[in-house]
């Protein structure tokens, strides 16, 4: 299995309809081959911690049963029009990936 989490810092000035579209951007993803669990969140309120971050915009979490399931994700060309229709909006993105 391997998780690939990805966190966005979106521009200053993101519109709400700009955010409204890029969510749904983001869960149009779950269509893509392999995928086989995908998650879209905005940090959670919870009470503040040193060891929380939470000032990003969005998350996406994405499951796959194996790392070639990532590996074609990487390539699908839903996943490359989603950053050729989304990378203006973002400031920043970190990616976590995890697998055992």
């Amino acid at each position: 299995m391997v998780i690939h989490s990805v966190f966005f810092w979106l521009q200053p000035g993101t519109s709400e309809a700009q955010r409204a579209e890029f969510a749904v951007g983001l869960e149009a993803l779950r269509s893509v081959a392999g995928v086989d669990s995908l998650f879209v969140g905005k940090p959670a309120a919870i009470e503040p911690r040193p060891v929380v971050d939470d000032s990003y915009s969005y998350a996406l979490s994405i499951m796959f049963k194996d790392l070639a399931a990532h590996d074609a994700y990487q390539v699908d060309p839903a996943h490359k029009a989603f950053i050729e229709k989304f990378r203006a909006l973002w400031a920043k993105v970190q990616i976590y990936d995890a697998a055992n």
